[in-house]
């Protein structure tokens, strides 16, 4: 499988910031009037832990979501058009955070939803609760063959 930069969200981005909703790297232009984008081939969102999600000290919670917006700055004030989101998951310290969390875990392979309006941008956004994430980064992008996507240490594919 060949990796589009274009497609690609974000690359070992940090998720360390304090509670709010935050837009991860960058956005894919879908184009002046995007179609709906499941039609034909399959596309996945992919979403993967490059360095544990932790706080430093009492838990809280981060989750994730795909959204379209008509601005590249995509809007985090319910205007912009949430297509997934996960659930939450309990971020602590090392020792006593969640499994999805940890570095090389998956977070999310989804099928992107179809029959619905996309707007012009996509992107990631984070949403954390509770608490200040203290560090983790995460990597997302976009795939048209979740079967055989793997990920590959630094420099190794």
């Amino acid at each position: 499988m060949i990796m589009d930069s274009n497609l690609e969200f974000c690359d070992a981005v940090s998720v360390a910031q304090a509670a709010g909703i935050d837009l991860l790297g960058d956005v894919v232009d879908l184009g002046a009037v995007p179609d709906d984008i499941s039609v034909g081939t399959p596309m996945y969102l992919v979403i993967n832990v490059d360095t544990e999600i932790i706080t430093g000290g009492a838990a809280g919670t981060i989750s994730f979501q795909l959204v379209s917006d008509a601005q590249a700055a995509i809007a985090a004030d319910g205007t912009e058009t949430i297509h997934w989101q996960s659930h939450d998951f309990v971020t602590d310290g090392t020792d006593a955070n969640a499994a999805e969390l940890k570095a090389g875990a998956t977070i999310a392979v989804v099928a992107l939803p179809g029959g619905v309006p996309y707007e012009r941008y996509l992107g990631v956004q984070t949403i954390i609760a509770t608490t200040t994430v203290t560090a983790g980064k995460v990597n997302a992008f976009l795939t048209t063959d979740a079967a055989r996507w793997k990920a590959y240490a630094d420099a190794s594919n």
